[in-house]
C-alpha cells in the first residue's frame, strides 16, 4: 500500500535530531533534501518547526518529541529514513537510542523498509545497548556510513546487511567563498574532558594567539541550549584573562547562511563541533580542530585538517604552532571536491534503494 501526499507522491519519514537549535544536525537535514529524488514527498521529525520551515518550507512536520506522533506517522509512510549523525549511541543517553529501536521496530513489524543514511555508529557504552543495536540493524535494508570506525563496528558485527562508507555528508553543503577579515570564530562545547587545569591551556593558548594575530575573538554556539554560556561560565571561573574578554563576543547561531557568511569573513575558525569544522572546511576558511570524540579526529584526519586531541596536558606551545600552521593552510578546491564528490555516495545509494521501492 502506497501512502500518497496531496500531491500524489509516496511518503517518506525522515528522522533525526531535527530543530533541537543544533546547526550541525540541520546543515545534515538540508543536504538530505537538496540530493533526495523529486519522487517522495518528506515528513521530517522536528522538534521546533519554524527552525525546520527555515531549512525546508511547507514540508510535513511531526513532533521528534512525541513518541506516540512519531511511531503513528510510521504507519501512514511508506519509508522510514534515519537521517544523519550518530543516532544509534547511549553517550547522550540510553533514551535516545532506545527511541531510534523503537521506531526501527514498529516499522520493520508494518514491513516497512528502514534506511539509514549518514550515520555513525556508537559509541555504546553498555553491553545491553550494543545488544540491542546490533540485533536492531540485521532488519534493516541498507546504511551508509561516514567513518571508518561505524563501518568497521558493523563488519565485526557480520551485519547481512548492504552497507556503504563516504565521508560525513555535509562535505556536500554549498558555501560561499572566504574573503578573509580579522575574526577568530570558536566553535567550542562543554566536555568533561576537559578540568580547570586543561581549561586554563586551552583558554590561555587562545589569548596569546589571538594577541599575537590581533584577532577579534567570536564565541559561537553552535548548539544553542549546550554552548550558548560557555564564555560566560569560563568568566565566572576566572578563566579568561581580561585581555581576551575585552576582544571576545559571544553569538547564537541562528541559521547555517549566517554562519557561513560569518565563516566566509573571518580569518580562521577554531572548532570542536564537527558540522562547524567541516562548514568551515567546505568553504575553504581555515580551520584547525579540537577532537572531544572520534568523529571530529576522523574528520581532520580525511581532510588533512590540524588537530588536537582534548585532554588536561594540553601544551600551549604545540596549540599556537598547529594554529599558526592551520592559518596557512586551507583546504584546497580540488580537496574539497574530491570530499564533496564522495560524501555523495550517501544520497545515490538512498536514492537508488528509494527508486526501487517504487517499483514494486
Amino acid at each position: 500500500m502506497a501512502y500518497s501526499s496531496n500531491d500524489g507522491r509516496p511518503r517518506i519519514l525522515i528522522c533525526g535530531y531535527y530543530g533541537e537549535h543544533n546547526l550541525g544536525d540541520d546543515a545534515l537535514l538540508s543536504v538530505l533534501l537538496n540530493q533526495l529524488d523529486d519522487g517522495w514527498s518528506p515528513v521530517i521529525t522536528a522538534r521546533d518547526r519554524q527552525a525546520v520551515e527555515s531549512i525546508a518550507p511547507g514540508l510535513e512536520t511531526v513532533n521528534r518529541r512525541s513518541l506516540a506522533s512519531v511511531l503513528k506517522a510510521v504507519r501512514h509512510v511508506d519509508a522510514l529514513i534515519l537521517g544523519g549523525g550518530s543516532l544509534l549511541q547511549d553517550s547522550t543517553s540510553t533514551r535516545s537510542l532506545i527511541y531510534y529501536i523503537l521506531l526501527i521496530w514498529c516499522a520493520k513489524s508494518l514491513q516497512k523498509p528502514v534506511l539509514l543514511w549518514g550515520q555513525g555508529l556508537g559509541p555504546l557504552k553498555r553491553s545491553i545497548n550494543r545488544l540491542l543495536v546490533r540485533t536492531s540493524l540485521k532488519t534493516i535494508s541498507s546504511v551508509t556510513w561516514r567513518d571508518p570506525s561505524s563501518m568497521n563496528q558493523a563488519k565485526e558485527w557480520m551485519l547481512d546487511v548492504p552497507m556503504n562508507i563516504g565521508p560525513d555528508p555535509v562535505w556536500g553543503h554549498s558555501a560561499p567563498p572566504w574573503t578573509s577579515g580579522q575574526s577568530l570564530i570558536l566553535c567550542w562545547r562543554p566536555t568533561p574532558l576537559l578540568g580547570r587545569s586543561g581549561w586554563n591551556q586551552l583558554v590561555s593558548s587562545l589569548s596569546r594567539f589571538s594577541e599575537i594575530h590581533d584577532l577579534n575573538v567570536i564565541w559561537l554556539a553552535f548548539h544553542e541550549h549546550q554552548d550558548a554560556s560557555l564564555f560566560q561560565s569560563l568568566v565566572n571561573e576566572q578563566i579568561v584573562p581580561q585581555s581576551l574578554e575585552q576582544r571576545s563576543t559571544t553569538l547564537v547561531a541562528e541559521s547555517i547562511s549566517q554562519v557561513q557568511k560569518l565563516f566566509s569573513e573571518s580569518s580562521m575558525i577554531i572548532a570542536m563541533r564537527l558540522h562547524a569544522l567541516i562548514l568551515a572546511a567546505v568553504g575553504g576558511v581555515p580551520a584547525s580542530a579540537l577532537s572531544y570524540d572520534p568523529k571530529v579526529a576522523a574528520a581532520a584526519e580525511l581532510a588533512g585538517i590540524p588537530y588536537s586531541e582534548l585532554n588536561n596536558q594540553l601544551s600551549e606551545q604545540h596549540l599556537i604552532a598547529q594554529w599558526n600552521e592551520a592559518m596557512k593552510k586551507p583546504l584546497a578546491e580540488d580537496e574539497i571536491c574530491a570530499l564533496a564528490r564522495d560524501a555523495k555516495i550517501h544520497s545515490d545509494v538512498l536514492n537508488k534503494n528509494l527508486r526501487q521501492l517504487i517499483r514494486r
